[in-house]
């Protein structure tokens, strides 16, 4: 967790969650996007990076500023309950997904 007094966010927190493909990185970042955060005293930045040695945009970074570590721990955990939901649907739903996990099992 980073500090950052001059901004009045003095609470910073960053999660990177990787994804299968770019693809699903995308749409669980769609899907988060949809919520804005009710509090002025925390802000939350969404995107989709590269993880290390890849060029597609694969992992989902969520980054976390707030006034106090209370808020922070709030926001964090709500963004996770919403993301642990969203990875629930993609992995009952999203048919490309689990197609291409069985094709890879079987070549390995």
């Amino acid at each position: 967790m980073a500090t950052d007094t001059s901004s009045g966010f003095p609470c910073a927190l960053t999660l990177n969650v990787p994804f299968p493909d770019a693809r699903l990185a995308s749409v669980a970042l769609q899907a988060l996007r949809v919520d804005k955060e009710l509090s002025l005293l925390v802000k939350r930045d969404l995107s989709a990076v590269a993880a290390e040695g890849s060029s597609d945009p694969t992992v989902l970074r969520v980054e976390y500023k707030a006034a106090t570590n209370r808020m922070l721990r709030v926001a964090v955990n709500s963004c996770l309950d919403s993301l642990a939901l969203v990875l629930e649907v993609q992995e009952e739903l999203d048919v490309d997904a689990v197609e291409k996990r069985r094709a890879q099992g079987k070549s390995r």
